[in-house]
Order: C-alpha cells, then structure tokens, then sequence
C-alpha cells in the first residue's frame, strides 16, 4: 500500500483549534465584539463504497463579517482532511482534464483516464443543502486546479441558488491512500441577502469495468 499525502490552500495568517464536539456548535473566538469571527468545528464523517472508504477529518470553518460591509457578503475559512483508502483500482494513465463542470449529476466531477479523489464545498443562499443538493438546481461552480494556488475564491449567490467550490483534487493511479489536506482556504461570499448554508463533499471515481462513485458529505453549516 503506497501513501500519498497533497497539501491545498493554506493560509498562515490564521490558526484555528478543532473542538472534541460530536456535532455542530458554534463559539465566539472573540468575546464582547459584534463582529467577531464565529468558530464552527465540525464532526468527522466516513462512507464506504466499492472498494474504496472515503473519510473526512479535522474539519472546521471560521466565518467573518464580509470586509464590503454590506449585509450581501460574508467569508468563511475552511479547513479539513479528506482521505480515500482504495482497495482496487486500474492503474490508470491520466489524460485530458475538461475540469468539473458542476452540472446535475455530475457531482462536480470528472474522470479523465484515472481514479480521482475530489473535494470541496457545496454553497447555497436562502436554500438548505440536503443529499440532494447535487441533484436539484446547481448554477455552475468555481474551480481550483491544484494546491499552490493564492488568494481567495469568490462566489456571487443570489437567492436559491447553489455552487459548488472545488477546493483539490488528486488522481489515483494504484491502489493506496490518498489524503487531500487543506488549511484555511478562504471562500468569500457576495450578493447574498438571505441565510448562506454550506458543507462538505468529497467525491471518489474509480474507473475500470466496475466503475463507482462514492460521495461522502459534511454536515450544513451556517454561514450567517
């Protein structure tokens, strides 16, 4: 078994702790200030599929007031591990990427000659993000290819809508542990009025001649 370890967005400037709590709670990082950065440690999650046990750790978000000021806009820190243990895989050659394109269905993933483990958040305004998020009205998605890549991601919401943001993906070529590591990716929400809500997906493709996909999901977080 081979062991493959990528690390995604990271970002110094912050250091949050992960709390022991078994399900969703929320906490002031600062006391006595109006807009202080509001905590959300978050449970970890496992699903097994065809021959592969997808698992998410240490996850976390730390969500601020939009710096716009504007009652539209927000941001969110997230940070977490996502893991593939697979059993079996074709070693695969890796080809052509088209990239996700986030339609329904698609779970805002693509096989592209190789096995693949993808993670990122689903995003919604004014809309509560069940299983079916990946299924019901999705308005297309925000890409990162890669892990070295800078700055922030933004996302423009309007009411019921949802997006998808891909945080990583990395191909697996044999069968192994795969791990996609990252640490305080930013998300800054605009045009949002309403309530925004977002959890975490990882998505694990494995191709061959019994083809899966297997789809772990975070649990809903508020993001104000």
């Amino acid at each position: 078994m081979s062991e493959n370890r990528t690390s995604g967005l990271r970002r110094g400037a912050r250091v949050a702790g992960v709390g022991a709590a078994a399900a969703v709670a929320l906490g002031l990082m600062s006391t006595g200030a109006a807009n202080a950065d509001v905590f959300v440690p978050l449970p970890d999650g496992q699903k097994v599929g065809p021959n592969v046990t997808v698992t998410r750790t240490g996850e976390h978000a730390v969500i601020s007031p939009s710096l716009a000021a504007n009652g539209a806009g927000r941001v969110v820190w997230v940070s977490g591990n996502a893991i593939a243990d697979v059993a079996v895989t074709p070693e695969g050659t890796v080809g052509p990427n088209n990239g996700a394109t986030g339609a329904p269905g698609t779970n805002n993933s693509s096989t592209h000659g190789a096995s693949q483990i993808n993670t990122g958040y689903i995003v919604g305004c004014q809309v509560a993000i069940a299983d079916n998020a990946i299924s019901a009205g999705v308005s297309g998605s925000v890409n990162l290819d890669g892990g070295s890549v800078g700055g922030s991601i933004g996302l423009q919401l309007g009411p019921g809508e949802v997006k998808f943001v891909q945080i990583d993906s990395k191909d697996i070529t044999k069968p192994g542990v795969y791990s996609v590591e990252y640490q305080d990716a930013e998300i800054q929400i605009q045009g949002c009025a309403g309530y925004a809500q977002a959890r975490s997906y990882t998505v694990v493709e494995i191709i061959g001649d019994h083809y899966s996909k297997t789809t772990l999901y975070g649990a809903p977080f508020s993001i104000g």
